[in-house]
């Protein structure tokens, strides 16, 4: 069964809802939007409360990986005793003074309880397979892009041999040319972008691992890779215009560069040149 961290199991239900039949998401979502509500409820308090059946809540809570409603308030309840804005990324302290004030401290309450759905056994797996491969390619498109460029860089400056185009007919080329003991990571906050989930098949087909890095558990991009890691689902619930959904990723990818080839003595001797290399890039700028 699911055993998201303290705080975190708001997070898991927001990943895990949109791949439910309607009448179960609407279980999920009261427990996302009430969950103090929830704690106290039974089973059939729950159904009435969504307008569906016991028995719907039970196979909700089967689909998600809770084995029954039990499991779900028991986690629930286990989350009330997270500080106040750590559970809820969507419930602010005193309100902030300044706009600026306001998206920080939003940002900082989603970001404490994200990792509610993240696999720490998969986020391992991901970080040793990418060690040991021979090549790395990171693919992302659309509003993916810039994370996965951004990571590119890092395990590029890292001595890791890393490949990143940007333009779809080369990621797709590259992919193909993948094989056993190459990696394909793949970066989609939603796991359903067309040209992304293209690469990440291609690679999988060229028997290469694919990891992937999405917002929500039973996505396409999900179902293709061998070790799936979720993390950033509860920043959709945020109904403003604020640009926030990529934290998460970015954060997430750090992550996995960091376990991958943070502590090598080749990769910091690695960092150490490129860093020398960037001084003295601005040094002949001034």
């Amino acid at each position: 069964m699911a055993s998201p961290p303290v705080g975190g199991t708001r997070a898991l239900l927001q990943s895990l809802a949109p791949s439910l039949v309607p009448s179960e998401r609407r279980v999920a979502q009261v427990c996302i939007d009430e969950p103090d509500r929830v704690v106290a409820m039974s089973a059939a308090d729950l159904a009435r409360r969504a307008g569906v059946s016991p028995a719907t809540v039970v196979r909700a809570c089967q689909r998600m990986g809770l084995g029954g409603f039990q499991r779900l308030r028991e986690l629930l309840i286990r989350d009330q005793a997270v500080p106040a804005g750590h559970a809820h990324s969507d419930a602010l302290p005193a309100a902030p003074q300044h706009p600026v004030e306001q998206v920080f401290e939003r940002a900082i309450a989603g970001i404490n309880g994200a990792l509610g759905a993240l696999d720490f056994t998969a986020f391992d797996a991901a970080a040793k397979r990418i060690r040991e491969c021979g090549r790395l390619l990171v693919v992302g498109n659309g509003a993916s892009l810039a994370a996965a460029q951004s990571v590119a860089l890092h395990f590029l400056s890292s001595g890791k041999v890393c490949e990143n185009p940007v333009d779809i007919v080369t990621q797709h080329i590259a992919a193909k040319l993948l094989g056993p003991g190459d990696v394909c990571l793949a970066v989609s906050d939603s796991g359903m972008n067309h040209f992304t989930l293209r690469a990440a098949r291609l690679a999988s087909g060229s028997g290469a691992t694919v990891i992937a890095i999405t917002s929500y558990g039973k996505s396409e991009l999900a179902a293709v890779a061998d070790h799936t890691l979720v993390a950033g689902a509860d920043f959709h619930s945020w109904n403003d215009s604020t640009v926030t959904g990529n934290i998460v990723q970015m954060l997430l990818l750090s992550a996995l560069h960091a376990a991958a080839l943070g502590t090598l003595p080749d990769a910091i001797a690695a960092r150490a040149e490129a860093l020398d290399e960037v001084r003295t890039m601005v040094s002949r700028t001034m």
